[in-house]
């Protein structure tokens, strides 16, 4: 015991007092934030582009439908150089487009939208430019000629369009309520989307850097030949332990300071984030004082009142799922640096391990859009990616006891087996040197490690 303390002391205070260590636990969170808070902070909220209504409009169709449409993009986008009608009769088309596209390659104009008769039946448009790739601005101009095309036939068929379009901008939102077994639960929807797919993104990434810091301490100490004289006077499975559980517990650090450390910009800068630092917080209500800390302070209520009540027994849950996933791959991620000789085989060594924490952040979206499906239990379940799944769906749904004690189990009895091979692994490879070692000579060590 006495020597895998001093392996743990060793691999703990050696990562923590160094300078990248402290540098990326103070600067995380406040990258994050200003993630968040970067479209406000800039004051652009858009998406789309802000020259979006500088575009040469060529209308084929012969119904004055270019016109209206040239009025709705300057009418949207006033602060952006008008548009460009272009009436043509549908046989030179083609010849438009053409010059159209020079004017694009000389960046007199962004780009440049066809109406023709396809538009006028309500089928299709075409539109060419610099920002044709930009989801955002042509769902935008979609819109835009969509709702034109709309008033048309409206007219038509003799309905006043201008109540139609005034009808059409009125929006609806949804707000949701999550109700538990003890009944609604605080928290909106999106809240705690938010904190399951953060939840999940955090532990991913734990595992992966933290991961990979053991695989390639473990390739460096047996390159240099450092650990011919640990082994020494320690055993592999005390070094190995002792590694695991020193990084394992510097992770868990560099965690615990970041919900520190976000909480606190979250007080600080929740007025920024939620639009809500006016005077209407500054120096407001029975006699606070004004300034920064009453401002931070109504903010960070208006921003908690959203957040959802995270139960003991959930917290347990999440704390073990960090733990069990990180010493399941902290053992492969061991086993494959001791396996290994070089920088250029650990990458291709550790392609199996990676494919399966990369395969858990695939299916992250498919688990938001149907958490109750049969993809999304199964992947919850399985050893290999419960750890970062299944706190997911515990955000997103009620997930049964006896889903959550599976899934415990099987990471649990995963880690096992996992210490078990990497263990004996860990002991031949350790010492061996030379090219890297086959399935069958894996099989062999294995079987032959004491």
């Amino acid at each position: 015991m006495g020597k895998l303390v001093v392996v743990f002391k060793r691999e703990y205070l050696e990562r923590v007092r160094s300078k990248w260590f402290i540098i990326g636990t103070v600067l995380g969170p406040v990258f994050f934030l200003l993630v968040a808070v970067s479209p406000r902070l800039f004051g652009d909220n858009e998406v789309r582009s802000k020259e979006l209504a500088h575009v040469d409009v060529i209308d084929g169709t012969g119904t004055g439908l270019g016109a209206r449409v040239t009025a709705a993009l300057h009418e949207t986008y006033p602060l952006s150089r008008a548009p460009n009608l272009r009436v043509v009769r549908p046989e030179l088309v083609p010849a438009e487009e053409e010059r159209s596209t020079l004017r694009v390659q000389h960046a007199d104009v962004l780009g440049y939208l066809v109406l023709d008769s396809a538009t006028v039946a309500g089928e299709s448009m075409g539109y060419a430019g610099r920002n044709a790739n930009a989801s955002g601005d042509v769902e935008a101009l979609r819109g835009i000629v969509r709702q034109q095309v709309l008033a048309e036939q409206l007219g038509r068929e003799g309905i006043d369009a201008s109540k139609v379009a005034a009808f059409s901008k009125v929006r609806l939102v949804a707000h949701t309520q999550k109700i538990g077994d003890a009944g609604p639960e605080r928290g909106t929807g999106i809240a705690l989307l938010l904190l399951g797919w953060a939840v999940a993104l955090l532990l991913y990434m734990m595992i992966v850097i933290y991961g990979q810091t053991i695989m390639r301490g473990v390739m460096e100490e047996k390159t240099t030949r450092v650990a011919e004289v640990v082994v020494s006077s320690v055993s592999t499975d005390t070094l190995l332990a002792g590694k695991i559980v020193g990084v394992g517990l510097v992770a868990i650090t560099q965690v615990m300071t970041w919900i520190v450390l976000t909480i606190l910009a979250m007080y600080y800068g929740a007025p920024l984030l939620i639009g809500r630092a006016g005077p209407g917080l500054v120096g407001s209500g029975g006699g606070a004082p004004s300034g920064m800390p009453a401002a931070a302070g109504a903010g960070a209520e208006a921003l908690a009142a959203g957040l959802p009540v995270i139960p003991l027994w959930a917290m347990i849950v999440l704390l073990l799922c960090f733990v069990l996933g990180f010493i399941f791959y902290a053992s492969l991620f061991a086993a494959v640096g001791a396996m290994v000789n070089s920088q250029e085989d650990v990458q291709q060594a550790a392609t199996p391990v990676m494919l399966l924490l990369v395969s858990s952040v695939i299916f992250m979206g498919p688990i938001i859009a149907n958490p109750e499906g049969t993809l999304a239990r199964t992947m919850s379940l399985l050893p290999t990616s419960a750890p970062i799944l299944m706190p997911l769906r515990m955000a997103l749904v009620r997930v049964p006891w006896y889903e959550l004690v599976g899934a415990m189990l099987g990471v649990l009895v995963s880690c096992v087996i996992a210490i078990w091979l990497s263990a004996r692994i860990y002991r031949v490879g350790l010492l061996m040197y030379g090219k890297r070692p086959t399935v069958r000579e894996l099989v062999r060590w294995v079987r032959e490690a004491r």
